[in-house]
């Protein structure tokens, strides 16, 4: 009788996963990554996180796209976060979230709409 190795003992090619999976996989290997998260920490915006991520996941074996990358999260979000773009607003189409404190009026902008008076 021969010894035969079972299927489950195969190891699993990386790009059979889902997306999902993947980024997963990604995110668990950049805990802990210090150059890794020293480039990420110096981009300058998404595009350039995006080439962080897809070098580190080429590296891995992982066969992300940038498509992918900035469609699933957390990855999205972090490009989001980086870019500072909002995701969804509610009047003026402006992000809610601005860094400098004039949430990016010029002196020419008309006030925000009012939103049930809240806002």
């Amino acid at each position: 009788m021969d010894s035969q190795t079972p299927e489950s003992s195969k190891p699993v090619d990386p790009r059979s996963l889902s997306v999902g999976r993947r980024v997963e996989i990604l995110v668990k290997a950049l805990d802990g990554a210090k150059r890794t998260n020293e480039a990420l920490a110096k981009c300058a915006n998404g595009d350039e996180m995006v080439e962080v991520l897809l070098n580190a996941s080429s590296k891995l074996g992982l066969g992300l796209t940038q498509a992918e990358l900035t469609r699933t999260p957390p990855i999205r979000d972090w490009i989001w976060w980086k870019n500072k773009e909002a995701v969804l607003t509610i009047g003026d189409a402006k992000p809610r979230y601005q860094q400098d404190g004039a949430q990016g009026r010029s002196d020419g902008d008309e006030p925000r709409k009012k939103f049930l008076g809240l806002f």
